[in-house]
């Protein structure tokens, strides 16, 4: 869904199909680079400009896959020309690797996309139009009670260890995992209706049954879920719980038991190397797709994905031809274009889908379990004044952010909802400049004053102070950050930016031990507002602005202390999950945006322009901004003959 994403699994069709299989997950990104690189290695600039081949926002429909039935399997078919076998597709990121390799635990988008890579959902979407199309599952048909989902999945599928993938797999992934809420519970957020899970029912073993409670307008979508094998992970889950189940496919048992991670996706993890920050994955014998010509994909016989240590040593690693596809942030996009080799293409897939914002801490709840406030409440107070949250996004200079740490390639943001959706706010879009003097009034009407020294201070004479956090390493968020806490300064607020690992940033926003942040949401679609109900519901999983924490003695969220505008927004995706015309959708999903931008708990930022390099020994590649570079990995193919430009190129 976005540049700085990593590469997302074919069958989900980059990064924005993670609707179909996730909810809006946090992202690190990859951070931009300095526009001058550093002299760690010969620089292989020139005076070159390459042209960046621009993607149409709009296209049409690729349509479904054709099935093929061979020796008792019913095999997609590839829609592209027949290619050559063998060779090592190369990737890297920035950060220290993933938390888990679980995705049904996983709440950020490089452990998301590690899961993502061994499993599968019935359905995905299709890289043009965003429509919904088979994928395990041969046929989805819903019944004219509008209620019910029948689907049938494709004879003859099996797991990477030769077991059959059957309908009680399904069953036992949406009633075992997703409806108790094991691991992130965000999965069961999107698909509950007025409080209710769908029933979900086994026919026989290869057709399966979905029941809502009402009729579910993005319903078909959440039918994407990664399938989880039961035959390993149902002893787990019987016997040991909610823990032993988030403990299962961690790390640990990554790089000591790589062989006990059963897939369904083209892909099976073959090795997890800490030490190397390095992660092997190598082609699954089972995975149901076929060539035009009967030959099995995916062509590539590995994927590997390195992780490094900051934005300098990820351009290197593309320049010595290390990586295949470089998600290349704005800032950087002139310097690339100046590289002589490796020999690639870069294409612009047009504005970014992951939404980069300003978020403040509003919740004084004490923490369940303790009985104490996580964060401190004179903070908290301020924070949850309304014209203390609208004083700051009219204090902030977005066409500053954009001008001069996007470098222009990127455009100020102000809604909820992205700047392609069909959904979108387009009056809110506009936005407004930076204003000062309204940002100054605001506070003085939320009663806030100056001392002497042009400090504000709250109607208690406490300074107006707090911690700013972003991931460390990310230099774009940090660049973003700087830049803030100067407007802000302006106002006499003393905003002190802190960057820390991101594993870290995300364990303080779970215990809620944090003042400010800036950060990303990755997956989510410009296609389905619904997707970001984890986010917007009162007890969703990720509503981390006001984020209430289960009772361990209850097992439930008490929501009586909702603000009025919360309980409204709750409202207003309960409806719009219900209704079915596009039009009244539209304009129930207006409003949530009118309100979001009243209350301003998200302060949106920008929306950069997606660019990413693509090396030339890469053939089949079809870029799409629903699918990104990899929707058709499975048919992607490395040209064996040298690079022309480098002497590289040979398939490894």
């Amino acid at each position: 869904m976005k540049a700085c994403a990593p590469p997302a699994p074919p069958f989900m069709a980059g990064l924005l199909a993670l609707t179909l299989a996730l909810p809006l997950t946090l992202a690190a990104c990859k951070p931009p680079q300095q526009e001058t690189a550093p002299d760690a290695s010969p620089r292989v600039s020139v005076s070159i400009d390459r042209p960046i081949v621009e993607i149409p926002l709009k296209q049409e429909a690729f349509g479904l896959y054709a099935i093929r039935e061979i020796a008792g399997v019913e095999y997609l078919i590839s829609r592209d020309p027949v290619g050559q076998p063998g060779g090592t597709f190369l990737d890297a990121s920035i950060g220290n690797g993933p938390k888990t390799f679980n995705p049904w635990v996983s709440k950020d988008g490089t452990s998301s996309s590690m899961g993502a890579k061994i499993t599968s959902g019935l359905i995905t979407i299709d890289p043009g139009s965003g429509g919904v199309i088979p994928w395990l599952a041969k046929s989805v048909e819903t019944l004219p009670d509008r209620l019910t989902y029948r689907v049938t999945l494709r004879k003859g599928l099996r797991w990477s260890d030769g077991k059959p993938l059957t309908s009680s797999d399904v069953v036992f992934t949406w009633n075992e995992i997703i409806r108790p809420g094991l691991g992130n519970a965000s999965l069961r957020d999107l698909v509950m209706l007025e409080g209710k899970f769908p029933e979900v029912r086994a026919i026989d073993p290869l057709t399966i049954e979905f029941k809502t409670a009402k009729p579910f307008a993005p319903f078909i979508r959440r039918l994407g879920y990664e399938i989880a094998p039961e035959h390993y992970f149902g002893p787990i889950v019987r016997k040991g719980g909610e823990k032993a189940f988030n403990a299962a496919w961690g790390n640990d048992e990554a790089a000591q038991h790589p062989e006990r991670f059963i897939s369904s996706g083209m892909w099976v993890l073959e090795r997890y190397e800490p030490s190397m920050q390095r992660v092997t994955f190598k082609r699954n014998p089972y995975f149901a797709m076929r060539d035009a010509n009967g030959a099995p994909l995916p062509y590539l016989e590995r994927y590997v994905t390195s992780f490094v240590s900051d934005s300098n040593n990820l351009v290197l690693s593309f320049e010595q031809g290390k990586m295949d596809v470089y998600g290349v942030d704005p800032q950087y996009v002139a310097h690339v274009r100046r590289l002589k080799r490796p020999g690639f293409t870069m294409y612009n897939l047009g504005p970014s889908e992951g939404k980069q914002f300003l978020m403040f801490n509003l919740s004084a709840r004490p923490d369940p379990t303790t009985g104490r406030p996580a964060n401190d409440p004179v903070r908290a107070r301020w924070f949850a004044q309304q014209g203390f949250r609208q004083a700051v996004d009219w204090a902030i200079n977005r066409s500053d952010i954009a001008s001069n740490i996007f470098k222009g390639l990127a455009q100020p943001s102000f809604t909820a909802e992205s700047l392609a959706s069909p959904f979108l706010n387009e009056t809110l879009a506009q936005g407004h400049p930076q204003d000062l003097q309204k940002a100054r009034q605001l506070l003085q009407s939320a009663g806030f004053h100056w001392d002497a020294s042009g400090k504000l201070q709250d109607a208690q004479n406490h300074p107006v102070v707090f911690e700013l956090i972003t991931n460390v390493g990310n230099e774009l968020r940090e660049a973003m950050g700087n830049s803030i806490v100067g407007d802000l300064a302006e106002l006499g607020i003393q905003a002190q930016l802190k960057p820390i690992d991101f594993n870290v940033l995300t364990t303080r926003l779970d215990s809620g031990q944090w003042d400010a942040v800036i950060l990303g949401l990755g997956g989510g679609s410009p296609l389905e507002p619904h997707d970001g109900v984890n986010v917007w519901r009162s007890d969703g999983a990720l509503h981390m602005f006001n984020q209430r924490i289960k009772n361990p003695k209850t097992g439930k969220i008490d929501l009586a202390d909702r603000f009025p505008w919360e309980k409204e927004i709750d409202d207003l995706f309960e409806k719009g999950a219900q209704t079915i015309d596009p039009a009244e959708r539209k304009s129930i999903y207006n409003r949530y945006q009118q309100i979001v931008a009243d209350q301003v708990p998200f302060i949106y930022l920008v929306s950069p322009y997606r660019f990413i390099a693509v090396r030339d020994r890469l053939q089949n590649v079809r870029p799409t901004p629903l699918g990104g570079i990899e929707h058709n990995l499975e048919s992607i193919w490395i040209q064996p003959q040298a690079d022309a430009a480098t002497g590289e190129g040979q398939a490894r």
